[in-house]
C-alpha cells in the first residue's frame, strides 16, 4: 500500500518525536537533570525553590562521591526502630512491581521522594559525632560550610565505621536536617545525582563548590 506525503510527513515527525523522547530519558538518566530544593536542610548553602543541575555521571560509572559533594538520593526508611553502630544502614522497604512500575518510579522518578545531602564519610570512615563536633578517622572537621554557632548532635548514630559501598551525608543545616544521622548510611546504589551548578535564581548562578 503506497503511502500518501501526508501520512509520510506525520509518521516522520512522530519518529522524531520518539527519538527525541528516548533521548531526553536517557540523557536525564545516565548524563544529568534539573531538581528544585524543596526543603530547608542544606541552608546556607541551598535555599528553597533554588533550581540545580545534578550530574548522573558518578551513578552511571559507579564512582564514590567525594568528601563535600552535595548528592541526591533517594530517601530511605525514616523511622528507625532499631539501632545497631556496627551496622549503620538505611533500610528501604518500598520495591515496585512490574516494568512499568520500575519505569516510573525509577526513570521518570513519578511518586518517588528524594534527598539531598553533603557527604562527610565514605567507606571505611570512622565516624564520631560528639561535643557538637565531627570527627572523621579521630580528625575534627572543619566545616567551613556551616553557618558560625550551628554544632551537630546526634542520639541515634553517632560512633561508627561506614560500611564499604555505603556513604554517610548530612544537611549543613543541622538542626533542621533529617539525614544519616538519624536512619543511617546510604547505599551507592540509592545516589540518584550529585550538585554541580545553581540556575536559579539568575543572581546566583555559578557552580556549587
Amino acid at each position: 500500500m503506497q503511502i500518501n506525503e501526508k501520512t509520510k510527513e506525520i509518521l516522520e515527525w512522530g519518529y522524531c518525536i520518539i527519538i527525541a523522547l528516548v533521548l531526553a530519558l536517557l540523557i536525564k538518566y545516565f548524563i544529568g537533570t534539573p531538581t528544585v530544593v524543596q526543603m530547608e536542610s542544606m541552608k546556607p548553602t541551598l535555599i528553597e525553590n533554588q533550581r540545580l543541575i545534578l550530574s548522573r555521571m558518578g551513578r552511571t560509572f559507579k564512582q564514590i562521591p567525594d568528601y563535600e559533594d552535595i548528592i541526591t538520593f533517594e530517601a530511605p526508611n525514616v523511622n528507625v526502630t532499631t539501632v545497631d553502630q556496627k551496622n549503620p544502614v538505611a533500610h528501604y522497604d518500598y520495591k515496585p512491581k512490574g516494568l512499568w512500575q520500575n519505569f516510573k518510579y525509577y526513570v521518570l522518578e513519578i511518586g518517588k521522594k528524594s534527598f539531598i545531602k553533603r557527604v562527610v564519610g565514605r567507606p571505611n570512615d570512622h565516624i564520631e559525632i560528639k561535643d557538637g563536633k565531627v570527627y572523621r578517622n579521630e580528625q575534627e572537621l572543619d566545616e567551613t560550610y556551616l553557618q558560625p554557632g550551628v554544632t551537630t548532635k546526634s542520639s541515634v548514630y553517632n560512633d561508627f565505621v561506614v560500611p564499604e559501598g555505603y556513604v554517610f551525608a548530612m544537611g549543613d543545616n543541622r538542626g533542621f536536617s533529617s539525614d544519616c544521622r538519624d536512619f543511617g548510611c546510604i547505599p551507592l546504589e540509592k545516589i540518584e545525582g550529585k550538585v554541580i551548578l545553581r540556575i536559579w535564581p539568575i543572581t546566583q548562578f555559578g557552580v556549587i563548590r
